[in-house]
C-alpha cells in the first residue's frame, strides 16, 4: 500500500482519501445548514447547483444528514434524486477501497 509522508506522519493513501471524503461530507452538511439558516432569515441563499454538486462530489452522507436532520430540501425531487445518486457515487469508491 502506498503511503504519504508529511506533517501528519506516515499515513496510508486509503486513510487519506477517507479523511478527505469525511471533510467533504462535513462541508456539504455545513452548506445545507447555512442555506437553511439563510432561508429562515430571508437572506441570500446558496445556489441549488452548489448543493447538488457537493452532494454528487462524494458528499452524499453530509447531504443526507443535512436534508433529514435539518428538514431542508426534502420535498424537492431533484434533491432526492441527487441524494440517491450521491450516495451511489460515494459507495462505489468506498467499496473498491475497503474490500480486500
Amino acid at each position: 500500500m502506498q503511503s504519504v509522508n508529511g506533517v501528519v506522519g506516515d499515513i496510508g493513501l486509503i486513510e487519506l482519501l477517507l479523511i478527505l471524503i469525511a471533510l467533504l461530507n462535513v462541508a456539504t452538511f455545513t452548506l445545507y445548514a447555512v442555506d437553511k439558516r439563510r432561508a429562515k432569515q430571508g437572506k441570500r441563499r446558496i445556489r441549488e447547483n452548489v448543493l447538488i454538486f457537493n452532494t454528487l462530489a462524494l458528499g452524499g452522507i453530509g447531504a443526507a444528514f443535512g436534508m433529514y436532520l435539518l428538514r431542508h430540501k426534502t420535498r424537492k425531487w431533484k434533491f432526492r434524486v441527487s441524494l440517491a445518486a450521491g450516495l451511489i457515487v460515494l459507495a462505489i469508491p468506498l467499496y473498491i477501497w475497503l474490500t480486500p
